[in-house]
């Protein structure tokens, strides 16, 4: 696993959004890279999952790639498959990313499921102090529960930068839209960034096809990789 940037902004907040549950992350960081003026600026390769890009709008989309927007001086990450028990490596490389741009602050986007989903957002944060105050009519404090994935191996060690995760109900494992404008609501409201929602509401079912479609084939991809693997040694 290897961090490859092309330019290295300083003093920036990353906001990363990995697949996880409803694919929270993965619509949210979609849309912001949608709605906000953003470059491409680097990669984070990986040779733990099969050699795979999607092509969509003419477009190369990576597994993993990194954004940067000069305007609220973010950076931004955007994943679509990371593969399977990957959290601990990936919680490093943002680490190493956090280093190298002399990161303030790491924001990442989660989804929780819920038995009584009602469009709730939730937050942790390594360093509280300003955070309750900005997030208090937006999200409340996470007092239960358990976090996996890349969010929970970052909270799990002790960075030297300040994280929040910010967590929004979803109804089930499917790519839950509404339920990542409710997460970018509450973003919004931390970190100002005047972004309108209505059109990821109105583009709702668009994002989901899209994005279920994009991590269907990269499943189909890993399995067809482990099937010739399996062939080989038979």
């Amino acid at each position: 696993m290897k961090l490859v940037l092309s330019k290295k902004p300083r003093d920036v907040t990353i906001i990363e959004g990995f697949p996880g549950f409803g694919l929270i992350g993965t619509i949210a960081v979609e849309f912001l890279l949608d709605h906000l003026e953003t470059e491409k600026i680097g990669t984070i390769e990986m040779e733990e999952v099969p050699a795979m890009i999607a092509i969509h709008q003419n477009k190369v989309i990576e597994p993993v790639s990194i954004h940067y927007n000069k305007k609220y001086n973010l950076v931004l990450i955007h994943a679509i498959n990371i593969g399977k028990n990957l959290g601990w490596k990936l919680s490093e490389i943002i680490e190493e990313l956090a280093s190298a741009l002399s990161a303030k602050e790491i924001i990442s986007l989660e989804g929780v499921g819920s038995p009584n989903p009602g469009g709730k957002v939730f937050y942790y944060a390594t360093r509280n102090g300003a955070v309750s105050k900005k997030l208090s009519a937006a999200a409340s404090p996470l007092s239960e529960g358990i976090i996996v994935g890349v969010t929970g191996a970052l909270l799990a060690k002790t960075t030297k930068v300040p994280v929040v995760a910010l967590f929004a109900e979803a109804q089930s494992n499917l790519p839950d839209s509404k339920a990542a404008a409710e997460i970018i609501k509450a973003l919004d409201a931390y970190a100002g960034l005047e972004v309108d929602i209505k059109p990821l509401l109105q583009q709702a079912k668009m994002f989901e096809k899209k994005l279920k479609g994009l991590v269907q084939k990269s499943k189909r991809a890993e399995e067809i990789d482990e099937e010739k693997k399996l062939s080989y040694v038979g």
